[in-house]
């Protein structure tokens, strides 16, 4: 039978590394990828766990394949694979699930294969469908946020070796990408269980020594994290983009408590406001929970006015999910549905006007911008993002796939942000 796979990743920027790192071994094994289930011989599932709609979303494709593919050999991982054996084993005990450590050992599951036990070492040399390559240098989480099952999933934090990241790297650049995007599950932990005095700062300038890499991109941060060497390193580096994703989750410091967060409302603004002071333009991107138990109107609208006083570019907004074996399971009372949707809907309009404000700054202004790909639906359009994430869209009838491009912004309004040459 034709050695073919067709692969589908659920969650985080560590998954889709850790997808890729699986495809290469894959290719090297033999296997195609292939674009549907029914041409493979090999269903990859990477699951994630982080909300309750993520883990029903991994399920129903996990059914639906072994139900339109009863044949085919189907292989789930990832997070929710991790601490829910047992449920995807109940849907089919053909199923082979993997836990996390045993991802890097790909091969060993594949029809035919012998399982060895040997824990393979991560590394990556491209990106499959991305002109920013996402980097995985750390993995796991040593804090314990009430809510969150990803600590469990992950296991404690483990950094990768300084040598190894600068390899990784320099294998990407080679294969034509510009800008990496350094990731992890708790990235700002970088360093800490190695036994050299090593941190994220360290990294960064390993990595700016490497000629053809244009950009190096940070993914999440916490906010205890973002240190005063790392800001620094903000505004210094020709390299390093002006941008942070630094979580927020809330804005209330009795529901920050709840959730085990180890910073208040005042910290958050007063770094913030650091940020802003030392690297001017620069973005900061946040996540909020919305509807955590106990959240009453005043918690939440102390959340809306720590948004408004960010001004962030882009909040991502996760509705509270009660996940099983988190602190927070048993948390009362739990909000109403329909509330936490009248919050997200208030939420997002906030949102959309600190994003506005955020991008006018740049308005008639010129930015660096990466191109990533044609705009879909419209003739030599093309899309790509500054290094302050802003994404922005140019029109031009030359290919600027993965061309870093100087831009002027000449309009901006709720869904897109339009430039010229």
């Amino acid at each position: 039978m034709k050695k073919t796979v067709y692969i589908h990743t659920f969650g985080c920027k560590a998954n889709q590394y850790d997808t890729q790192n699986m495809r290469e071994k894959l290719v090297l094994s033999g296997y195609q990828e292939v674009g549907q289930a029914k041409q493979a011989s090999v269903c990859l599932i990477n699951t994630c766990t982080v909300t309750h709609k993520a883990d029903s979303e991994a399920i129903n494709l996990i059914t639906r394949l072994k139900k339109d593919h009863p044949q085919t050999r189907i292989i789930v991982t990832g997070c929710l694979a991790q601490l829910d054996k047992n449920k995807i084993q109940a849907l089919s005990p053909s199923i082979a699930v993997l836990r996390n450590r045993e991802k890097s050992n790909i091969q060993a599951y594949l029809p035919g294969e012998k399982k060895k036990g040997i824990v393979q070492k991560e590394s990556i040399t491209s990106f499959k469908g991305h002109t920013r390559a996402f980097l995985k240098i750390q993995d796991g989480c040593n804090n314990a946020c009430s809510y969150c099952k990803v600590p469990l999933a992950r296991g404690k934090s483990k950094s990768k070796g300084i040598q190894d990241i600068y390899a990784e790297a320099c294998a990407l650049v080679a294969h034509g990408f510009k800008e990496i995007v350094l990731t992890g599950i708790c990235l700002g932990a970088y360093g800490k269980d190695l036994s050299q005095q090593l941190n994220l700062v360290n990294v960064i300038t390993r990595l700016e020594a490497i000629k053809g890499l244009l950009r190096i991109r940070l993914s999440s941060l916490e906010a205890a994290d973002v240190t005063s060497e790392l800001i620094e390193k903000l505004a210094a580096s020709d390299k390093l983009c002006r941008h942070l994703h630094i979580p927020m989750q809330s804005g209330d410091d009795g529901i920050l408590k709840k959730m085990d967060r180890n910073y208040d409302r005042r910290y958050y603004i007063g770094l913030v406001k650091q940020l802003r002071k030392r690297i001017p333009g620069i973005a900061i991107t946040t996540d909020v929970l919305v509807g955590f138990p106990g959240e009453n109107e005043s918690c939440f609208g102390n959340t809306l006015t720590l948004v408004r006083a960010v001004k962030p570019l882009k909040v991502h907004i996760f509705p509270y999910s009660p996940r099983e074996h988190t602190k927070a399971f048993n948390f009362k009372p739990r909000i109403d549905i329909q509330a936490i949707h009248a919050r997200v809907a208030a939420l997002k309009e906030i949102e959309r006007q600190t994003s506005l404000a955020f991008r006018a700054q740049f308005l008639k202004k010129r930015v660096p911008v990466l191109i990533e790909s044609a705009s879909k639906g419209t003739l030599f359009s093309w899309e790509g993002y500054s290094d302050t994430y802003i994404k922005i869209t140019v029109r031009s009838k030359k290919d600027l796939r993965n061309k870093l491009v100087s831009l002027k912004i000449t309009a901006i309004n709720t869904d897109t942000t339009l430039a010229r040459f």
